[in-house]
């Protein structure tokens, strides 16, 4: 999916390479996403000695460089059962997703989701910056998604609670479904985010961690459930397997804090007769037990059972490794907007 990737190689470095240098303190500050007075003072440091436009290309950034590190930390090893035991990989920005929206194959990937915390729509109000402003926010949600999906994915701010709206509510697109749009901000987050020096980077950063690449650190053939704290994963064996597996671990103490179920639909193929009422018994049981569910590898010959199911909201993620990490996320969110 990776779809900007035009820009020569060598040469003067560009805008992001050059934030790196200049910003290496704030690139590597993970508080800057939680304490409403240190953005509000960077917002204020930036639009002074910047201007508005390019302080907001410069936020963006940063936060970009945070998510990103973050999604790639996650998906290299965050999610195997030793690390994530005693320290579960998540966002360090509360995101809520919602559903995936439906479209055909030319339709322009999007995401859309809310940041329930409000962290940076204080720091705007409380420093006095015109709203929409909440640029960290979005530069750390077009990271981590960027590096979920292996996509380049651009986060704008389309609604905010600094200036009166209801949520602070974010659309989440390639940059080629962003080009037709003449907002200036999107011109703006379309240049500050274009180019491979922050990803380079980071990568660069992680390999001299030892964190090893990899494509996937589950086995999609394994029958095993895992339960990592917050999130359960169980893989679907029609409806008497699956609903045994949750039964059997909702009556585990250990499992007590888990508040995502990931179904793992790899390998199946749900008909419109029995598959689809086995799969909503099974979805009926994860919503009883109290557990948010999401679906993982779904096939094409699923999907349109899947998309006729009566859900709001129903999270699916096109493999297994995507929807762990959409899990530890929405767990995280769930924690901190409760």
């Amino acid at each position: 999916m990776r779809s900007w990737r035009h820009r020569p190689r060598g040469g003067a470095p560009g805008p992001a390479a050059w934030l790196l240098d200049e910003h290496e303190d704030l690139v590597r500050e993970p508080r800057l996403l939680g304490d409403a007075r240190l953005l509000a003072a960077v917002h204020a440091e930036l639009r002074e000695r910047l201007g508005a436009s390019d302080a907001a290309a410069a936020l963006l950034q940063i936060g970009y460089a945070l998510g990103l590190r973050d999604a790639l930390r996650a998906l290299r090893g965050g999610f195997q059962a030793a690390r994530a035991a005693a320290s579960p990989a998540a966002p360090a920005l509360a995101i809520q997703l919602d559903a995936l929206p439906g479209g055909g194959p030319d339709a322009v990937f999007e995401l859309r989701g809310m940041w329930p915390v409000r962290t940076e729509s204080s720091a705007c109000a409380a420093a006095g910056i015109e709203a929409p402003g909440c640029h960290v926010s979005a530069g750390y949600t077009s990271g981590w998604l960027s590096g979920l999906y292996d996509a380049d994915l651009v986060a704008l701010e389309q609604a905010c609670v600094a200036r009166g709206d209801a949520a602070c509510r974010f659309v989440a697109r390639e940059p080629s479904g962003w080009r037709e749009d003449a907002d200036p901000a999107a011109v703006n987050a379309l240049s500050a985010l274009a180019g491979d020096e922050i990803r380079v980077r980071i990568e660069a950063e992680l390999d001299a961690e030892h964190m090893p690449r990899q494509d996937s650190v589950l086995d999609p053939d394994s029958p095993a459930v895992h339960v990592w704290g917050p999130v359960m994963v169980v893989p679907f064996g029609g409806s008497d397997d699956s609903l045994r597996a949750v039964d059997l671990i909702g009556r585990d103490p250990a499992a007590r804090e888990v508040s995502v179920v990931v179904l793992d639909l790899t390998g199946a193929v749900i008909d419109e007769g029995f598959g689809a009422l086995a799969l909503e018994n099974v979805l009926d049981a994860i919503e009883a037990w109290g557990a948010e569910p999401i679906l993982a590898g779904v096939s094409p010959l699923s999907e349109p059972v899947v998309a006729d199911l009566q859900r709001a909201h129903l999270v699916v993620r096109k493999d297994l490794t995507h929807a762990i990490a959409s899990a530890f996320q929405i767990a995280q969110a769930q924690r901190r907007f409760a």
